[in-house]
């Protein structure tokens, strides 16, 4: 029973080093010297070089410069009635749908003015204004079309102004 234990040692541990000689990776240890170089400028598309402007040929490139012909079913005139009475119509507006960053909103009018004072003072580029919708003062930075623009100057304020968001606003058009 003694020698089945030990047969059975030996082969256990034999398997387990059949196996693990077989995960060595094999690395070759030769190394050449010479860098590797190929010329692939056969291969390479050819170009044709554009002739200049001053040059006057009758053919560029294989094809023939046509005279310019004047279109003849333009919608020029109906166009031009279509922006008229668009334009019309907004002649009556006095703002836009844009966006603002708002820095502040509270009920304390003190703190609004303390932070337009701040805001003016980090950041004289950015216009601002105090505005008040009973019972709250708001403090908005900046008018822009787009969110995105508002973003950019978002990104700045809000290490100065941690409360700061971007609100959808009107904007009044002069």
């Amino acid at each position: 029973m003694r020698c089945d234990r030990l047969v059975m040692r030996i082969l256990y541990y034999t398997i387990c080093f059949l196996f693990l000689a077989s995960c060595v990776s094999h690395v070759s240890t030769t190394s050449t010297q010479t860098k590797y170089s190929e010329d692939i400028s056969s291969l390479r598309p050819k170009t044709v070089l554009e002739p200049d402007e001053t040059t006057t040929s009758p053919e560029t490139n294989g094809q023939k410069q046509t005279a310019y012909v004047e279109p003849t079913h333009n919608i020029n005139k109906q166009l031009d009635a279509v922006l008229d009475s668009i334009s019309r119509i907004h002649l009556g507006q006095k703002y836009i749908e844009g966006y603002s960053i708002q820095v502040y909103s509270g009920t304390k009018r003190d703190e609004a003015l303390d932070v337009k004072k701040k805001l003016v003072l980090s950041f004289p580029g950015i216009e601002s204004d105090i505005q008040f919708q009973q019972p709250n003062f708001r403090v908005k930075a900046g008018k822009y079309l787009e969110q995105l623009d508002a973003q950019k100057d978002y990104m700045r304020l809000r290490h100065a102004f941690p409360n700061a968001i971007i609100i959808p606003d009107r904007i009044n058009i002069n």
